[in-house]
Formats: structure tokens, sequence, C-alpha cells
């Protein structure tokens, strides 16, 4: 596995995460074109929104914290390396499927509160953007691989 390579598959998979997300929060916003603060008649939206935006949010850290923990020293980089790349799609999973749930409860009410959960979940997702440096950080590297990354 060329190590250029797969930073650079991770950062194109990230980017199109993002984008993907960008474009549906745009195009739902010119779809309704308009806010609604009210609290009253919102139904179950107003409140399994946050919910799914927290659990989403701590459970990204959570389950990413999780899985590169498991990530053993002694494995060879490449297989260091896939795990790192599960657990990353999995944590961005968990940063996107609240996300596009707000956009639903926005789509749905003209509420504002989900829309602004949603943005505020995008630009989290958008400083999740992989590099060297967290790969470094988050996966058990020896003295050999952390040079062999830093090079790449």
């Amino acid at each position: 596995m060329e190590l250029k390579s797969f930073i650079k598959s991770l950062t194109i998979m990230h980017l199109f995460l993002l984008i993907g997300l960008s474009i549906f929060t745009v195009w739902v916003y010119f779809q309704i074109n308009s806010f609604n603060t009210s609290t009253t008649g919102q139904g179950i939206f107003l409140y399994t929104v946050p919910i799914f935006a927290m659990l989403g949010y701590f459970g990204s850290q959570w389950v990413f914290k999780k899985m590169s923990s498991k990530i053993k020293l002694e494995n060879r980089l490449e297989e260091k390396l896939k795990k790192y790349q599960s657990a990353l799609h999995i944590k961005y999973a968990l940063i996107e499927v609240p996300a596009f749930i707000g956009l639903f409860a926005y789509y749905n009410t003209a509420n504002a509160l989900p829309l602004v959960i949603s943005v505020c979940l995008l630009a989290y997702l958008a400083a999740q953007r992989p590099n060297k440096e967290h790969i470094i950080n988050s996966v058990p590297l020896s003295p050999e691989e952390k040079s062999r990354i830093q090079q790449a």
C-alpha cells in the first residue's frame, strides 16, 4: 500500500462526503427558503434532532477512539491503516446521519433549529479532514512507521 495514495484517497472520500452534504444543505435551504423559530407545534423533530446530533457527535468520537485503541503496535502498517480507515468511515457516517436527519426535519417543519444543527455538524465534519498528523496521533506506530508517513 502506497502511503501517499492512501492519504489522498482518504482526503478525496472526506471531500466527497463534505460536498454531498453541502449540496444537499443548500438544496434543502432553497426549497424551503424561510425560517420558523416557533417551538410549539413542531412535534417530535424539535427533540429528536438535537438528541441525534449529540449522539452523532459524541458517538463518532467514542467509536473512533474505541476502534483506534484496538489497533495493535505489532500489526503491519497496512493492517493498521485499514483499521484506521474503517474507524474514519464509521466516524464520518455517525456525523453525517444526524446532519441528514436535521435537514429532513428542516425540510418538513421549516424550523431553523434543525438547519443550524445540521450546519454545525457539517462544520464539524469539515474539521475532521484526514491528514498525516492525525494518522500519527491516532494510530500506534513505531518510529520507523511514523517517519514513513511523514515522508509520504
